[in-house]
């Protein structure tokens, strides 16, 4: 109990946000017909979640999250920071070293929505 079970993502545009994250992570979506908003379910290896069609007006950027943010763990931080920016994202917060423990970064999608990635390092200096 009390570990994360699932989670969502808004968005203005979900089929942008559709591709944007099976080209990042390789997740499978598939829309849910008949609720009262655009919602996709989202599978990954680990955790579930849903990406749904943002019910109000998108935040501006620069001004911190007003939720819970979301890493995932990767295999290879650069290689998949590579993969981000390629299809649109951007860098939040430069890569960093959590000493002894990992590398962090966080990024945008393009609907400004921020996430972060994890490469486990113990090495991370």
């Amino acid at each position: 109990m009390n570990q994360l079970s699932y989670f969502e993502i808004q968005s203005s545009n979900p089929a942008r946000e559709v591709t944007f994250y099976q080209a990042v992570f390789g997740w499978t979506f598939t829309e849910i017909k008949g609720l009262p908003i655009e919602y996709y379910q989202i599978e990954t290896p680990s955790v579930h979640g849903g990406l749904l069609a943002r019910p109000a007006s998108t935040p501006p950027t620069h001004c911190g999250t007003n939720a819970f943010t979301c890493s995932f763990e990767v295999e290879n931080f650069d290689q998949t920071a590579a993969i981000i920016l390629a299809n649109g994202g951007q860098v939040a917060m430069e890569k960093f070293a959590i000493p002894g423990r990992c590398w962090q970064g966080y990024f945008l999608d393009a609907d400004h929505n921020t996430f972060g990635l994890v490469q486990v390092d113990e090495n991370a200096q």
